[in-house]
């Protein structure tokens, strides 16, 4: 048995695979996401903080598209109120979080006199730890209130019910 096998046999609508798909997003995200922090913080010297909030902003506009089209399968016009707003809110949650952990992590690496890749590489892990916190979080509402079956369900069955 491979590594991919179980993978593979994964039912093809099943909550197992969004899982594996989100989880494969977030993988992919996460890198573009920490590519730019590094590329910022050590390459243009660029504030963590600030370097952070950019590197976010990118990576967020990839997820939800990924997230929305090829985890839950959603190919029609997004709904900002419903999905883009919550989405974002969620993403930015996250930003926050890791934001604070970014700056504690440079503020110590300062303290400690770590330079160079030392001091970047605290300040990634810093990052993934802070949006690692979130993700489950982010999956259960992803799934049950922004793209999963539940979200594509009408609001107000009763008022569908009168207009029958």
């Amino acid at each position: 048995m491979t590594l991919i096998q179980p993978l593979v046999s994964v039912r093809a609508d099943g909550p197992a695979r969004r899982v594996v798909r989100c989880l494969s997003v977030s993988v992919l995200t996460t890198t573009l996401s920490l590519t730019a922090l590094a590329i910022l913080t050590a390459g243009v010297a660029m504030t963590a903080w600030v370097a952070n909030v950019v590197a976010t902003a990118a990576g967020t506009v990839v997820s939800y598209r990924l997230n929305r089209r090829w985890v839950w399968g959603r190919r029609d016009a997004s709904d900002p109120w419903r999905e883009v707003v919550p989405f974002w809110a969620l993403s930015f949650a996250g930003l926050a979080l890791s934001t604070a952990a970014v700056a504690t992590a440079d503020h110590w690496a300062t303290a400690v006199h770590l330079t160079g890749g030392m001091h970047t590489g605290v300040v990634l892990v810093a990052s993934v730890a802070g949006y690692a916190a979130l993700w489950i979080a982010q999956f259960v509402v992803l799934e049950h209130l922004l793209f999963g079956a539940r979200a594509r369900a009408p609001r107000h069955p009763r008022t569908e019910e009168r207009a029958r």
